[in-house]
């Protein structure tokens, strides 16, 4: 019986290595930056993580709103989109800078992104 060898690609490998490794604690701020700086794809890797961070922090709120719990953020029809995750995430850290420290969990900055981003009206 002949042997299959499967070929991945490195950032078929790393978004492996970041599943895993997010199943088991969150990335820091400073384990972002690291990624971004460290990889020739850093910077690539780094925004396919905020994007997963965003879209799961989406689903968190819509499964809390199916629950019958008040939402942390509402998007009410307004545009929310998987390329806006490095923006809103910089955007956070740079409007409230004193309040982030660099051993703090990304999905802390992005929850708070959306947060001020989008807030509940009702």
């Amino acid at each position: 019986m002949a042997r299959r060898r499967f070929h991945f690609s490195r950032a078929a490998a790393w978004l492996l290595v970041l599943a895993a490794a997010s199943a088991a604690h969150a990335m820091s701020i400073r384990e972002l930056r690291t990624l971004e700086a460290s990889e020739k794809d850093g910077k690539a890797y780094a925004g396919y993580y905020l994007v997963g961070v965003l879209e799961g922090l989406r689903e968190g709120v819509e499964a809390s709103q199916r629950n019958g719990q008040k939402p942390v953020f509402c998007i009410d029809g307004r545009r929310l989109e998987p390329s806006m995750a490095r923006s809103l995430y910089q955007a956070e850290l740079t409007r409230n800078a004193d309040s982030y420290e660099a051993d703090m969990p990304v999905q802390l900055v992005m929850s708070g992104a959306l947060r001020n981003s989008y807030r509940c009206t009702r």
